[in-house]
């Protein structure tokens, strides 16, 4: 069984425990505080278990040429790339606002610390966990001072190769056992060839000790919720009130009804994957005592017949007699009485037949 933690107060993750579902805000609120504020309940009110934010320490995450580099796309904020990002930055006393009416809504707030200075930053928001980035998943150094910070961590894939999770795998286990991996492709939005689900199978085998999630950029909910069936433990998404605004991630986001939709998807595939033991379970009596087959005399049969095969067939049969998968287990023993054709052979009717027979 994969290891459980917990990964905010009281909600435990992994094991049978639910599916933990982040709603990744980013910065799809247009650098709005009032914005920010709705999708946090748009989040609580579709059933999601986290509103995620992006904190950057701008002149920590880019140098100084990145952030003059002109920026003239449609999603553009401002004309160099460092306005547009200033623009769409909140300020630390932003994010403790936005903290509190996470607390007042009811739902828990993290955000991914794009930078060591963000990370030291949301360290001392006191967030429940740190989201790890696809951007600093090779960033070793980063890595390991995010672990040792003790919190708990949830660390995305994109763009990496197995040998470098590995090398992930190892640097925040030394540090921190409380952490899991999402399999993750940075496209946005991201085609159904490139998701490339059964890479979380692969990594419940390499890292058969913590949970695997997934984070996705694709349209739609039904490859998510094919993640949650294959076994992930914590499922990203990106969320907007209104795909059409201006950025870049807004079309590679759920809208509200669609992120409702996936919760309440997510919840019935949960339902739906049982304990993994095969019987016949209660809510099928009534198919089986209806249609259920039993074995049936072909021809009739004297008492003390030793049986034999050709004397036995298999029908829908009152009463009900011996169950077909024990037929074989008839042929030699002798019936205690008159059997008509096609009759029922019940167990009563049969010589030494018990639960030694059946075995």
């Amino acid at each position: 069984m994969p290891l459980k933690f917990e990964l905010c107060p009281g909600r435990m993750i992994g094991g049978n425990n639910p599916c933990f579902i982040i709603a990744e805000i980013g910065q799809n609120h247009q650098g709005d505080i009032e914005i920010a504020k709705k999708m946090i309940k748009m989040a609580k009110d579709c059933g999601a278990d986290c509103a995620k934010f992006q904190k950057s320490e701008l002149e920590f995450k880019f140098n100084k040429k990145a952030l003059e580099r002109p920026y003239t796309s449609k999603h553009s904020w401002g004309k160099t790339y460092g306005e547009h990002k200033r623009h769409l930055e909140f300020s630390h006393e932003q994010y403790r606002e936005l903290q509190q009416y996470a607390e007042e809504v009811g739902i828990f707030f993290t955000a991914s610390g794009m930078d060591e200075m963000a990370v030291e930053f949301l360290n001392e928001l006191n967030v429940p966990f740190f989201k790890v980035g696809s951007g600093d998943t090779n960033n070793f150094p980063y890595l390991k001072k995010t672990a040792q910070k003790g919190r708990p961590m949830v660390v995305s894939s994109g763009m990496q190769s197995m040998e470098t999770m590995r090398r992930v795998y190892e640097t925040v286990k030394e540090h921190n056992q409380n952490f899991c991996i999402l399999q993750c492709t940075s496209a946005y939005p991201l085609e159904p060839e490139d998701v490339n689900l059964r890479v979380i199978m692969e990594y419940q085998k390499e890292f058969p000790d913590i949970p695997i999630g997934y984070s996705g950029h694709e349209s739609g909910i039904s490859i998510t919720v094919g993640a949650v069936a294959l076994g992930a433990k914590v499922v990203e998404r990106h969320v907007t009130l209104d795909k059409t605004w201006k950025g870049s991630d807004h079309a590679a986001s759920l809208e509200p009804e669609e992120l409702a939709e996936l919760v309440r998807s997510i919840r019935t595939v949960e339902r739906a994957l049982g304990t993994g033991v095969k019987r016949m379970l209660p809510c099928e009596r009534p198919c089986h005592d209806k249609l259920g087959k039993s074995v049936v005399a072909k021809t009739a049969i004297p008492k003390g017949t030793e049986l034999t095969l050709d004397m036995l067939t298999v029908k829908v049969a009152e009463p009900k007699g011996v169950a077909p998968e024990h037929i074989f287990q008839l042929v030699g023993k002798k019936v205690t009485i008159d059997i008509e054709e096609d009759e029922s052979v019940t167990e009563d009717a049969v010589d030494n037949y018990g639960k030694k027979a059946k075995a």
